[in-house]
């Protein structure tokens, strides 16, 4: 445990230091495109918005100047699975962004798509030694939540206070310098199978450069698809990957639930390649051009060039109706959306006073999803785009960027997180896991 909670600080002093020299890149590895964004952060105007609790100027305080993309490789279901490919897409990505920035980065911010993160929570109550809570006082809290038991194969990737409590009653985004004789903190801890993290390390280090933090996908997604209103008053985003679908649930700013679901767009590509007895190839470029889960009564008209496999001459041309493809579609989207429907009805969703939901990534650019996933998961539900930062490309503006620009707001004001306070003895055992929303129940 001493030695894993180093290892952060040590991510977080890198990411500091990175600020401070005020360059600063951001990666995202997925299944279907690998971007890297370099950031030119202007630290004084950093540190005056931290200091102000000011969130969005926080933002405000950085630009980006370099921009790379390119298609991924060695990537399936959002998990590197052959490092030496995954390398050659990231170092593509690093050199375009790095060529268009006029400079060189070594420390980076890093996603993980996929990896199957797991959602925790906790609970720690101290009486505070002083007139007032202190950061130590917040360290024995933190330090008396129970710590998720040790699973085979998995790691802890986010551990953060989700709510203060002061003498059982008042609540606080940050309770330091207040009055106080007990104070309670609630713990959102997140895990991930430990294998694709080490495998996204390893392709990093390969590419020279350090890194200075990881973010889940589900988490990096939310922050830059969801508005802010939405962050406090409980919404869920819904990142549809190309080769997963990443989860996540805000409540009063802060991530207290993240899960995903093993299919994506890639899905969608292989049942129209295997139904309609075409090349994966040609089935993606219909999916992108012509797809849909909506049918209309123009559809049947509609006929899109759809090759078979090895067709090689006009005798072996056809065409399809595009409500046969959408007939391909639609009970693959339908089968996503049911899974989504029961990670959120495990989670305890319906206990949220908001309940709406963002639908992010690539998959979120399909004609009538919108209209798919509302009718399924019974809720109201909306496209999300990232949000507009400086110097972001006109191209990467869409709701497939959403992780790549989530990152760079992490970048310009991360969450606290267990390791930015001092460590107090060490953590109790735990045996089960607790309900994401427990807390919100108790005491909203």
């Amino acid at each position: 445990m001493n030695a894993y909670i180093s290892d952060m600080r040590a991510m977080r002093l890198r990411l500091k230091a990175a600020l401070k020299r005020g360059l600063v890149a951001v990666l995202d590895v997925g299944t279907a495109k690998t971007v890297c964004f370099i950031l030119k952060v202007d630290p004084a105007a950093l540190d005056q918005a931290m200091g102000q609790g000011a969130q969005h100027a926080a933002f405000g305080a950085m630009r980006v100047v370099g921009a790379g993309v390119t298609q991924s490789r060695g990537v399936r279901l959002g998990e590197i699975n052959d490092l030496e490919e995954a390398q050659k897409a990231i170092r593509t990505a690093l050199e375009r962004a790095e060529k268009m920035a006029g400079a060189r980065v070594d420390q980076v911010i890093a996603c993980l798509s996929a990896a199957r993160p797991q959602s925790f929570s906790s609970f720690g109550e101290v009486e505070i030694e002083g007139d007032t809570v202190s950061n130590h006082d917040i360290s024995r809290a933190l330090s008396a939540c129970a710590w998720p038991a040790q699973q085979a194969g998995r790691e802890v990737i986010h551990s953060m206070p989700v709510n203060f409590t002061l003498d059982s009653a008042t609540m606080a985004a940050d309770p330091r310098g207040m009055v106080a004789k007990y104070l309670s903190v609630d713990l959102m801890t997140v895990s991930v199978v430990t294998a694709p993290l080490q495998n996204l390390a390893t392709c990093v280090r390969r590419c020279d450069l350090e890194l200075a933090g990881v973010v889940v996908a589900p988490y990096a997604a939310a922050l830059s698809g969801m508005i802010e209103d939405e962050h406090k008053l409980g919404a869920a985003c819904i990142d549809l990957g190309a080769g997963a679908t990443n989860i996540s649930i805000f409540l009063r700013n802060h991530l207290i639930y993240a899960d995903s679901v093993r299919v994506g767009g890639d899905h969608l590509t292989s049942d129209i390649a295997t139904a309609l007895s075409m090349p994966i190839q040609s089935a993606e470029r219909i999916k992108t051009l012509h797809g849909g889960a909506v049918a209309t009564g123009l559809d049947d008209r509609e006929l899109i060039e759809a090759p078979y496999i090895g067709a090689g001459g006009a005798s072996d041309r056809r065409r399809i109706s595009r409500s046969a493809l959408i007939g391909v579609i639609r009970p693959r989207l339908e089968e996503m959306f049911e899974d989504i429907r029961n990670s959120l009805d495990q989670a305890g969703f319906d206990n949220l006073p908001g309940r709406r939901i963002v639908l992010t990534g690539g998959g979120a650019q399909l004609t009538g999803v919108e209209e798919v996933a509302q009718r399924v998961l019974g809720r109201t539900v909306r496209i999300g785009r990232p949000l507009r930062i400086a110097g972001l490309p006109e191209t990467a503006s869409g709701p497939d960027f959403s992780s790549a620009v989530g990152l760079a707001l992490y970048a310009a004001r991360p969450q606290d997180e267990l390791w930015d306070f001092e460590q107090v003895g060490g953590f109790k055992s735990r045996a089960r896991v607790a309900n994401a929303l427990r807390w919100f129940r108790d005491n909203w």
